[in-house]
């Protein structure tokens, strides 16, 4: 499965899970108000663990099930969209991760339908979804702390629910070229069931106190 995935495109993964990592990273920071270099390390890594594994699994699901269908498939970056995420989650304090696509290329000369697209699509925000319950297993049973600064197994839990949330939200709205758009073109239901559930998931996850009644 690994050989599938080239030297450019690891590169490429490299630098757009970096890049979205530090916008992340830089609001979780801004958040909590405050500048310990400490802290800013420890959110750091936090971000590069859970934003790598939403970004990456989300391109790859796309990725995968494209070759299913017998295409080719790489992720590319988009350097102007990665400076952009950087510079508004610093100067705004907001998220804009849109750092590259995963581009399918039609090997096999029968064109890519529509069904076929709409599922490639959505793939990636329902691997984000699925992603959103071993976090919020983590952010219930990882003990006292419910805030950015408490417990660090409940700060992954969190954030990583959080993240996921909102990649599969982002990326659901049917506008551009996310991946909402060629759902809602391919089964309206299914866009409806997918962005409903994203968008709920993400609404919890602002107030995570929610989950205390399972603690």
């Amino acid at each position: 499965m690994l050989e599938r995935i080239s030297r450019r495109e690891e590169f490429d993964l490299l630098i757009a899970w970096i890049a979205i990592s530090v916008a992340f990273a830089i609001i979780f920071i801004r958040d909590i108000g405050q500048a310990d270099p400490v802290i800013a390390l420890l959110f750091l890594g936090v971000s590069l663990f859970t934003v790598g594994i939403g970004f990456i699994l989300h391109e790859m699901a796309h990725k995968f099930t494209a070759i299913n269908y017998g295409f080719w498939a790489e992720f590319r970056k988009d350097n102007i969209m990665l400076v952009v995420a950087v510079a508004l989650a610093a100067l705004v304090g907001v998220v804009f991760a849109a750092p590259g696509a995963t581009i399918i290329y039609d090997t096999t000369g029968r064109g890519i339908s529509r069904e076929q697209n709409g599922k490639i699509s959505v793939a990636g925000p329902v691997v984000n979804l699925l992603l959103c319950i071993p976090f919020a297993v983590l952010l219930i049973f990882g003990g006292e702390g419910m805030s950015l600064t408490g417990n660090i197994v409940t700060v992954i839990g969190m954030i990583g629910f959080q993240v996921n949330a909102m990649i599969a939200a982002f990326n659901m709205l049917p506008v551009s070229v996310l991946d909402g758009k060629k759902v809602f073109a391919w089964n309206k239901a299914i866009f409806a069931l997918v962005i409903v559930v994203a968008f709920g998931a993400l609404l919890v996850s602002f107030d995570p106190t929610i989950f205390s009644q399972f603690l």
